[in-house]
């Protein structure tokens, strides 16, 4: 079972979110933080399976989904679209959780580590680091907010198919039209996207010649979390050279490499499923052993020192 909430941002934008699961689960909730124009349904699949014995909120940014688009495309930017998400987990009562973070959900996932880590137990980058490798900005760039009104499903699918087919080459016919379905939908008789065409603009300043700012540092806030790293083998966005330098920098963390996926993996099959299920098992178990010791550091704070005291009998009376 899935219901839509719908949250207030600072500003009054409508934000929307789908809540899966049971809200009263002991297991620690995970939140689902999907792609620059995806949606909530791009998780539906881990989403329906994680919530068999969990909470699991999906999110839509602002100007994604079924959230308001913003009259100002300037605050299409991933310092408030982190704030948006501070917003929700407070308002849905979703603190601390396991943060899935597809990527530009990893960038605000690695942004909540440097500014709130109180807020995270753990984190799933999905085919995102600290470094975003330039031939793949370069490669979405050239598609968002294009083909923002197709005749049909299957002229989107071949449009999906066309400009990210090198990345999943083993998808189907089905799966692409799949994949249509859930970037456009009908309204007033014709097919819009799913997102806020001028989300194009956060990419027009991008210069091939000057790369990004790196995220060290905000990767470095993740240190003492618990951290997995899902690879898509044929991405343009996340290198192997930069998996292997967070496994340096974090030696702890986990690391799936997902065959004949690109940017960014699907997370739907059974393996990748059960990998995520087994790492939030382990936030769960992190979780609890942490609260018990808090928890007998109270005690021994609480408990009056016998230092000094004489004859006291097992009520704490004096003999």
């Amino acid at each position: 079972m899935r219901e839509s909430r719908f949250i207030t941002a600072q500003d009054g934008l409508r934000l929307h979110a789908l809540d899966y699961g049971d809200r009263q689960s002991p297991h620690l909730t995970v939140v689902c933080l999907p792609g620059l124009t995806r949606t909530v349904e791009d998780f539906a699949v881990l989403a329906r399976a994680l919530a068999s014995d969990r909470r699991v909120l999906c999110l839509d940014y602002r100007g994604r989904g079924r959230s308001d688009h913003d009259p100002n495309p300037a605050r299409y930017s991933i310092a408030v679209e982190t704030a948006d998400v501070v917003t929700v987990m407070a308002a849905l009562e979703a603190m601390p959780a396991i943060v899935v973070g597809t990527s530009r959900g990893g960038l605000i996932a690695m942004t909540l580590a440097a500014q709130r880590p109180d807020l995270l137990a753990g984190v799933v980058l999905n085919d995102i680091g600290p470094v975003v490798e330039i031939e793949g900005v370069v490669r979405i760039k050239g598609y968002v907010g294009q083909l923002q009104h197709p005749e049909s499903y299957q002229e989107a699918a071949e449009f999906l198919r066309r400009t990210t087919g090198n990345q999943f080459p083993n998808l189907g016919a089905a799966d692409w039209l799949a994949a249509a379905k859930r970037g456009w939908r009908e309204e007033a008789g014709r097919l819009v996207s799913t997102y806020d065409p001028a989300l194009a603009n956060t990419l027009q300043g991008f210069d091939p010649d000057k790369p990004f700012p790196t995220l060290w540092p905000q990767f470095d806030a993740m240190a003492q979390m618990p951290l997995m790293v899902v690879h898509g083998a044929n991405s343009d966005i996340l290198s192997s050279t930069t998996v292997d330098a967070m496994q340096q920098r974090h030696p702890d963390t986990e690391v799936l490499v997902v065959p004949d996926q690109g940017h960014a993996p699907l997370l739907a099959e059974a393996d990748t499923i059960r990998a995520i299920a087994a790492f939030a098992a382990k936030c769960d178990a992190r979780a609890a052993a942490a609260l018990i010791a808090q928890e007998t550091i109270a005690r021994s704070s609480a408990a009056p020192s016998s230092a000094g005291i004489r004859g006291t009998g097992p009520l704490g009376r004096t003999r």
